[in-house]
């Protein structure tokens, strides 16, 4: 496989890569949906960037869903989104430790969001308690960061309210922090009101153009979702470039 980078991941044991070829789940760019059609309001990325790939969950799909009575909600996207970010990018976050404003989540472990498995279904999520809630990623060095994969449960079809995601060299988060998504749009979590649009979760997870904003830590909430009341994680990826 061509590839313009090739990124060596400690603690995960397939690779990414940030290509112009096929991505890990067997599909070329040239057939997936531009990231504006395929549900992601990250569009583009990058002018003259490089592809940004991951590797892909398999489509797992259990119960009812619930009606998600959502202002503005994107469709869930058929494909991956295309992303481009500046080459040399790398994957920031894996195995890297997570803490949250419940340290005793309902189900699963929190190092579940930074171990690079993205499937559905049982064991391979973290439940935290209802209400506005976060977890935070600490990437042991402040960096530049371009772009933030974030999976939540995606076996059902459903949406997650007041998703706001925060980037800060301070790990209190109470100076120097960039808030590069918020789609809380009647400020119901109290951190402003957002401009982001909503979006269903699938396998193909959602990504947060970060703007080259720096920080040691990411910081992401959320307060509970369409199909019930609690918040659940489980994959995050922190992509840029160590200062």
């Amino acid at each position: 496989m061509k590839a313009s980078t090739i990124l060596t991941l400690v603690g995960i044991p397939a690779a990414l890569i940030i290509s112009s070829c096929k991505s890990e789940d067997g599909a070329a760019p040239s057939d997936a949906a531009p990231a504006a059609d395929a549900g992601s309001s990250a569009a583009g990325g990058t002018v003259g960037g490089v592809l940004l790939v991951s590797e892909l969950p398999p489509e797992l799909i259990e119960g009812t869903p619930t009606a998600m009575k959502v202002p503005n909600l994107l469709p869930a996207p058929s494909a991956a989104p295309e992303f481009l970010v500046p080459e040399g990018t790398e994957l920031l976050s894996a195995g890297k430790p997570v803490t949250a404003s419940d340290d005793l989540p309902l189900i699963g472990e929190l190092d579940l969001i930074t171990d690079g498995d993205k499937e559905a279904g049982e064991g391979y999520f973290v439940e935290i308690l209802d209400g506005t809630q976060w977890v935070q990623i600490d990437l042991g060095a402040s960096a530049t960061i371009n772009a933030i994969w974030v999976w939540h449960f995606h076996s059902q079809k459903r949406a997650y309210n007041d998703v706001i995601v925060q980037i800060s060299d301070d790990p209190e988060f109470a100076t120097g922090v960039t808030t590069v998504f918020n789609n809380d749009y009647d400020d119901s979590s109290g951190l402003g009101k957002g401009t982001d649009r909503p979006y269903v979760e699938s396998r193909f997870g959602h990504i947060i153009d970060a703007k080259g904003a720096k920080g040691q830590y990411v910081r992401l909430y959320s307060a509970g979702n369409t199909s019930n009341d609690m918040n659940h994680y489980i994959e995050v990826e922190v992509y840029g470039k160590a200062d």
